[in-house]
């Protein structure tokens, strides 16, 4: 089942609530802040009731929220996000083939920059290279993030690298985990992937219409949740942290740091990016082997160049700037 883009009502809503902060908010008050009849507030109280919202109504205080849903829908992620365009828009489902197809379907027919597409199960999930990935209900982010960026074509992959540096600060910032980027865009976290980030162009030659920039993350799955040819390459923040970790919270973050990195990145270009990304880099310094669609490189990985490209440094010292590969460490 689909919620479309939220409806404003429900949306200011849930800024009221935010801003209340936990306090109580008189039905007086909300019906005069929405500009609807009192019975029409007692509709929408009851709407997030049946969406998992836990609120007390106390006579003659009003309402409050005492807990929230671990869902990732629209209203879970708006209730307190602090981003100006990113997740303003929001289009959520229970369950589709992939997040990466409805975006790319809303990115074509005019859907504005920062709209979110978001999912609690993909049927048909995939990774690069079109792999499947694993996207069990109600325990991983499956999200996918429309932009419009002012770049050349050949400037899109920088934005997978920046996708990953928001990722994982935000996955610092919720768990306290510390995670690794192996280039181009897998994150790990003891050596495992947790993240797989898959970004999709649609462009002229010259322009980018949009990017569209798909987010998998393993967030609470357990171990045996997992099929057994994953297990040993695979996790998520919960068996690393030890307990569930809230999603709707790490998704407000992840959309925040990205809104402030991207607009960053749009005046200062990608070099301060570069940076951040080389601070969680696992590959630097180490030896890799690189698997080109040209045939298998192996060397020094160096770090990466101004476009984002992977510098490697063979047993002859000669250097080599790959743009697609899988890496082995």
């Amino acid at each position: 089942m689909a919620h479309g883009a939220q409806s404003d009502t429900r949306k200011r809503l849930l800024e009221l609530f935010a801003e209340a902060n936990g306090e109580f908010l008189s039905g007086q008050k909300i019906s005069e802040r929405l500009g609807c009849s009192r019975a029409a507030v007692w509709k929408h109280i009851e709407e997030l009731r049946k969406e998992g919202f836990e609120l007390e109504a106390v006579r003659r205080l009003g309402y409050r929220i005492v807990s929230t849903p671990d869902k990732v829908t629209a209203n879970e992620i708006q209730l307190g996000l602090k981003t100006e365009t990113f997740g303003q828009v929001i289009y959520s489902f229970e369950d589709v083939d992939s997040t990466q197809r409805v975006a790319a379907k809303l990115a074509h027919e005019g859907a504005p920059e920062g709209t979110l597409v978001v999912a609690e199960e993909q049927k048909a999930g995939r990774g690069r290279l079109d792999r499947k990935w694993f996207s069990p209900k109600g325990t991983g982010i499956w999200m996918s993030l429309i932009l419009r960026p002012p770049i050349p074509p050949q400037q899109a992959p920088q934005l997978t690298l920046l996708a990953a540096v928001a990722i994982s600060q935000a996955i610092q910032e919720v768990t306290g985990l510390v995670p690794d980027i192996k280039w181009p865009n897998d994150i790990l976290l003891g050596g495992k992937k947790c993240v797989g980030i898959l970004t999709e162009l649609q462009a002229d030659p010259d322009r980018v219409h949009s990017v569209i920039i798909g987010i998998g993350i393993n967030v609470n799955q357990t171990s045996e949740q997992f099929p057994e040819d994953i297990r040993a390459i695979a996790t998520s923040l919960a068996i690393e942290k030890g307990k569930p970790i809230k999603r709707a919270r790490l998704i407000q973050d992840i959309l925040f740091r990205l809104e402030r990195l991207y607009r960053q990145y749009l005046t200062h270009g990608f070099r301060p990016i570069k940076l951040l990304w080389e601070g969680y880099a696992v590959s630097i310094g180490k030896p890799v082997t690189a698997r080109t669609l040209g045939g298998v490189m192996r060397g020094i990985a160096r770090g990466i160049t101004d476009d984002g490209l992977l510098i490697l440094e063979d047993e002859q010292n000669t250097i080599h700037y790959i743009h697609s590969a899988d890496i082995q460490l």
